[in-house]
């Protein structure tokens, strides 16, 4: 008992001393994580966005207002077309049936018209044969009134009454001649209306019916639109109806980026934030420009998704090659960016009592400096006091023991820079200028 009281500490002793040792080489391990290049460098805080190359302007075609009617010819997409040239077709046989009525109606129209001319022709030449048949019977009887003095009195008065007769007679088909030619006049003129009504008819129906051909009103690709019945591209045979698009033809001199971005990264965007694209499509080419248009209402990713995206539109101002229409564009959207200063990751700057520190690697333990920032990112901050930007950070707080100095930023070393930080935020959008200037030669 007494051998084994004696070996038992030594075992013990020979367990605990490297686990301990190996206790304290980890936690020092851990304590030496260090920022070593603290060297003057470009700070940026950057977005990365995917999005699309669209045309500013696009010639748009649309199904007529008021019509429904089917495709019966769609150019494919992607075809090259000149000015004029035919890229869709539409029917619409309730308008072709409407346009057909009328123009039987047209037909209908002038048929009548001819047969009342000629019904109007034949009574006007009944009155007139009558009247002219009054006119030589009644001279007839003036020839006859010499031979009436050899006659007896009542026979000359039967012959004068008679010819008085004729006389009124002939007054009267006069007169319902001259009322004829204004009765024939009237009905013809308002027969002649009706067919003019029905022609304009006609040819509004023919207009609204040469409607459905389209033709490209500029050089450029096609490009189909999506039904809104299937949500899928339009093709021939599909149902269209009012305002519906048909098919767009894009100008390709200039182009835009659109953007869906998340709801946290359209937050941070502003209008003529600086982008920089660059194309998987298009390996070496690069293009900027800058934000123009953010949508103020997000839309859902799907159907009663709470996540939402938001439109964001880029230009494109500059490019080494102008991009091609559909290509999708990896774009870099730069914040802040200050060229040709001191970076620290935020992970590096701690807080106590509203001001912030950084921890010096000393030859033995650390030094812990207050610092100023300047502009900042979620990933790291710009140093305007307190570093001269060759120091070796520590990214994990040490121990109190381990701090052999504190130094702290005299009042107007602060004022100071705080001066410099407001005159450099002023001058931050004509920086994002030059730099996007240099990157266009």
């Amino acid at each position: 008992m007494k051998l084994v009281k004696e070996r038992h500490p030594s075992i013990v002793s020979k367990l605990f001393i490297p686990l301990l040792l190996l206790f304290f080489s980890c936690e020092q391990k851990n304590k030496d994580i260090l920022v070593d290049h603290i060297s003057p460098s470009d700070f940026e805080d950057v977005l990365d966005v995917d999005g699309i190359v669209q045309a500013v302007q696009s010639s748009s075609l649309a199904c007529p207002r008021g019509i429904e009617a089917e495709v019966v010819f769609l150019i494919e997409d992607g075809s090259l077309v000149e000015q004029g040239d035919t890229v869709c077709i539409l029917e619409s046989r309730e308008l072709t049936n409407e346009y057909e009525q009328v123009l039987i109606s047209v037909e209908t129209a002038k048929a009548n018209l001819n047969k009342s001319k000629a019904d109007l022709d034949m009574q006007f030449a009944l009155l007139d044969a009558q009247v002219k048949s009054i006119v030589a019977q009644t001279a007839i009887a003036n020839l006859d009134s010499l031979q009436l003095k050899y006659s007896s009195p009542i026979q000359r008065r039967i012959k004068e009454l008679e010819i008085q007769k004729a006389t009124i007679e002939k007054d009267k088909l006069e007169r319902k001649l001259k009322s004829l030619k204004v009765i024939n006049k009237s009905q013809i003129r308002s027969l002649e209306i009706q067919i003019l009504q029905k022609e304009n008819q006609a040819a509004s129906m023919k207009e609204r019916l040469d409607m459905l051909i389209f033709k490209a009103s500029q050089t450029g690709m096609t490009v189909r639109a999506k039904s809104w019945l299937t949500g899928k591209t339009l093709q021939e045979g599909d149902q269209v109806w009012s305002n519906m698009p048909l098919v767009s033809i894009p100008d390709l001199s200039e182009m835009k980026v659109v953007i869906q971005a998340t709801e946290s990264n359209y937050k941070r965007m502003k209008i003529d934030d600086p982008v920089e694209f660059t194309f998987d499509a298009m390996p070496g080419n690069r293009a900027w420009g800058k934000i123009q248009k953010i949508a103020p209402v997000g839309q859902p990713i799907k159907k009663d998704s709470k996540v939402k995206f938001f439109e964001i539109e880029a230009s494109v101002d500059s490019s080494t090659t102008l991009p091609e229409l559909g290509l999708t564009a990896n774009g870099r959207v730069i914040l802040k960016r200050v060229l040709d200063t001191i970076v620290v990751p935020q992970i590096a700057i701690f807080d106590q009592d509203s001001a912030k520190f950084v921890y010096v690697k000393l030859k033995k333990g650390y030094e812990k400096r207050q610092v100023l920032l300047g502009v900042s990112s979620p990933k790291s901050a710009v140093i305007k006091a307190g570093l001269t930007g060759k120091e070796r950070l520590s990214m994990i707080k040490p121990s109190s023991l381990e701090v052999k100095i504190e130094t702290s930023l005299t009042d107007s070393t602060r004022k100071k820079t705080s001066n410099l930080i407001h005159q450099q935020n002023k001058s931050s959008k004509s920086q994002s200028v030059q730099l996007k200037q240099i990157h266009a030669k």
